[in-house]
């Protein structure tokens, strides 16, 4: 079980950490847009679209990275003062009954969307946009199995603390 959550939360990092180098592209993106429209009066759509394409692979695929380090939203009233075991037990509960539904409700609802989208080759309504729809709308489904994945290695981390064999790992 624990070789598990190490091999899940390596491919988590190690993608997390390649998607960041994402972010520099982008704000190097959005410079160019902003000087080339309002500097020169010219307008990039692609260069535009190119910015959200990333801004939307950063956000979608990089949920489960944030996921492992906890940086998800969590109403922090109570949570801090529990035990590791209580965390374990109401992160496990929240991961079961929320986040493994949910990716797979996206993922149920995403994926025709996304075959529509590639059987046509969808592309930007805009002139002088991207040609690559269908790749952007395949970030749903990916993101629900990337996450959903995660938390499985979120799942089996709690399970081994509340199984009593490594109580002073906790959560993260």
């Amino acid at each position: 079980m624990k070789q598990c959550v190490c091999l899940i939360d390596s491919f988590t990092e190690r993608f997390g950490r390649l998607l960041a180098w994402l972010i520099p592209l982008m704000m190097l993106g959005t410079a160019a847009v902003v000087i080339m429209r309002y500097g020169f009066d010219q307008g990039m759509t692609a260069l535009q679209e190119s910015v959200s394409y990333l801004h939307g692979t950063v956000f979608m695929l990089g949920a489960a990275y944030t996921l492992k380090h906890g940086g998800h939203v969590r109403v922090d009233i109570f949570y801090s003062r529990f035990s590791v075991r209580n965390k374990a037990w109401i992160d496990s509960i929240g991961s079961i009954v929320f986040l493994l539904p949910l990716c797979g409700l996206i993922l149920i609802t995403s994926w025709d969307f996304t075959v529509n989208a590639w059987l046509i080759r969808e592309t930007s309504v805009e002139p002088g946009g991207l040609p690559f729809v269908y790749a952007l709308k395949s970030l749903l489904p990916l993101m629900a199995v990337n996450l959903g994945l995660q938390g499985v290695a979120e799942i089996l981390r709690n399970l081994i603390v509340l199984m009593g064999t490594e109580a002073e790992q906790g959560a993260n």
